[in-house]
């Protein structure tokens, strides 16, 4: 559809928000040049809108209108992909409201020296400290594991569908690299030589990205995102591109379903599926998922591993498909909580390419760190929500320990909102306007998407911007209803409106974590997610920590693993 015909066609919402429009006037318009907005057109779209102008107000519209239009029209001329950044920047900080961001040593836990298992299958189980020590005592190298996780994805891939590409040219030359440097003294740190894997909406030199679309399966995006410059430059070993629900949706991509190790009959929810299946199955030591509106937090809890949502603006998205730039996070998915925060260490900070990224203080980590005194909220109306009782016991254990643990529970009352999709979506139109104006969203597996693609281009401003307003009050409501509390619980992330937390915390970019809270009868996990202050990841890490300790999977693999 070209600009001037979606532009004259929009005054049939004028006055509406996110409004298919009649077709009538898709008919009435034509796209021939010179084409302009007549007071016919004008007429019979205030009528459909059901605005009453009189002749007067209808021509004094006239002339606003068209030169609208043709500004309209020159801003197409040369659109932006969906790469090109925005000045316009979210801040996640509430006026009147004190962020405290807390300076910490990063000391992570020191581990006990020990053999490496005897079947090698076990290696990437293991906490990454744990095999962090097995590489530096060069009981394992890096071309061992990257071998190892290589094959592993070819042997449980087919069950699993969770790898688009492997890596094996990169991984193999840089872990023989890494190897080099440990044997002349040189180690990176507790991710030297570790494998990992990067959902397919992050680039990675060299590789497609297809974001797990079919337009999209043969592009190459020829850079390293920000997070895999990082991590190459910590020492992991990039192993493979994993699946990504379609444009970051689901856990449905051109290839098929990304299904749950725990139970392969049910998906792995989404939309970092592949990150949230490798991560549970032991082919990747870790991987990075990115979260819009629980994309991250979702997956994690299907699959049994940790998901950190980090605080809005918190790791750079540079190189990464923009779902919704006010929205959009980047974070760790590991089998144990340590790891998370080890690899957050690693790839958060301010790159001066994602102007959402302020210079705060490296979020730090302490296993060491009390929680006795801390403050957690408890939302009573989420928690009776939950539907599943093996979900609602598994949370009150973990609730139990918490309070095991010195920590004081408050019940508050938090906000409910499902603006979320309006703004992520309206962000999606403009990200994904030329894909759409050149009609290659036709190619996509879920139909839904190219309809609502187009039906939020005709979003108006003034109603994305009014959202955004109301966004703001929301955010405020958020401040003042946890300002006395360090962490807010909730249940499962798969609840949505008024029983979940999910949504309000993407709109006010607090951080959050999933952690396993245990299992059903029928062995699949449980899981429950914890919302913390802005910028207090390692905070939030040590409540998840006593979760895990007493309830969680750590020690435990899907069965055929």
């Amino acid at each position: 559809m070209s600009t001037r015909r979606r532009f004259l066609s929009s005054f049939s919402t004028f006055g509406l928000s996110a409004t298919l429009l009649p077709g009538i006037l898709w008919a009435r318009v034509q796209d021939a040049g010179g084409a302009r907005v007549t007071p016919a057109m004008l007429r019979e779209a205030a009528r459909l809108a059901g605005l009453e102008l009189s002749d007067e107000e209808q021509q004094g519209m006239i002339g606003t209108l068209n030169r609208i239009l043709d500004r309209v029209i020159e801003l197409h001329r040369a659109p932006a992909d969906n790469g090109a950044p925005s000045p316009l920047v979210f801040n996640p900080r509430v006026a009147g409201e004190a962020v405290d961001v807390p300076r910490r040593p990063f000391q992570p836990t020191a581990a006990p020296r020990q053999a490496r298992p005897a079947a090698a299958d076990d290696l990437l189980f293991l906490p990454v400290t744990h095999l962090a020590d097995l590489v530096r005592r060069r009981e394992v190298s890096a071309v061992e594991l990257a071998e190892l996780a290589l094959a592993r994805m070819a042997r449980h891939n087919p069950v699993l569908n969770c790898v688009v590409t492997p890596t094996p040219e990169r991984a193999l030359a840089r872990a023989r690299e890494l190897d080099r440097e440990l044997a002349a003294g040189i180690y990176r740190g507790l991710l030297h030589g570790l494998p990992y894997g990067v959902k397919d909406i992050v680039a990675a030199r060299g590789y497609r990205t297809t974001w797990g679309a079919a337009p999209f399966e043969q592009r190459v995006i020829d850079l390293d995102a920000a997070v895999v410059e990082r991590l190459t430059e910590a020492g992991a070993v990039l192993v493979a591109k994993l699946t990504s629900g379609e444009l970051a949706f689901g856990d449905q991509w051109y290839g098929g379903r990304t299904n749950n190790p725990w139970n392969p009959e049910e998906g792995s929810s989404g939309s970092s599926a592949g990150s949230g299946a490798a991560t549970a199955a032991g082919l990747v030591a870790f991987a990075i998922g990115t979260d819009t509106g629980g994309s991250i937090l979702s997956p994690a809890v299907r699959c049994g591993v940790v998901g950190l949502r980090p605080t809005f603006g918190r790791v750079s998205r540079h190189g990464v498909m923009n779902a919704g730039w006010t929205l959009d996070k980047v974070g760790p998915m590991a089998r144990h909580v340590e790891d998370c925060a080890i690899v957050l260490q690693a790839i958060a900070g301010p790159d001066g390419r994602d102007l959402a990224v302020p210079p705060e203080p490296p979020p730090g980590w302490d296993p060491r760190e009390p929680v006795r005194g801390r403050r957690v909220g408890i939302v009573p109306a989420v928690l009776e929500a939950e539907p599943d009782p093996a979900v609602r016991a598994n949370t009150a254990r973990a609730i139990d320990a918490l309070r095991d643990a010195g920590v004081e529970l408050r019940e508050v009352s938090v906000p409910q909102s499902d603006l979320t999709y309006f703004i992520e979506y309206t962000e999606r139109a403009a990200g994904f306007e030329t894909f759409v104006q050149r009609g290659e969203d036709r190619g996509l597996r879920r139909q839904r998407h190219a309809s609502e693609l187009r039906a939020y281009h005709m979003v108006t401003a003034v109603d994305y911007l009014q959202a955004n307003r109301e966004r703001y009050a929301l955010m405020e409501a958020y401040a003042r209803a946890t300002r006395e509390v360090d962490a807010v619980v909730a249940g499962s992330v798969t609840l949505t409106g008024a029983t979940s937390l999910n949504p309000i915390t993407s709109l006010t970019g607090h951080p959050a974590i999933a952690v396993p809270t245990g299992v059903r009868d029928n062995g699949t996990p449980t899981g429950m997610t914890v919302a913390g202050r802005l910028y207090d990841e390692a905070g939030l890490l040590h409540l998840a920590r006593v979760i895990e300790s007493a309830t969680g999977l750590g020690t435990r693999r899907p069965p055929g693993f």
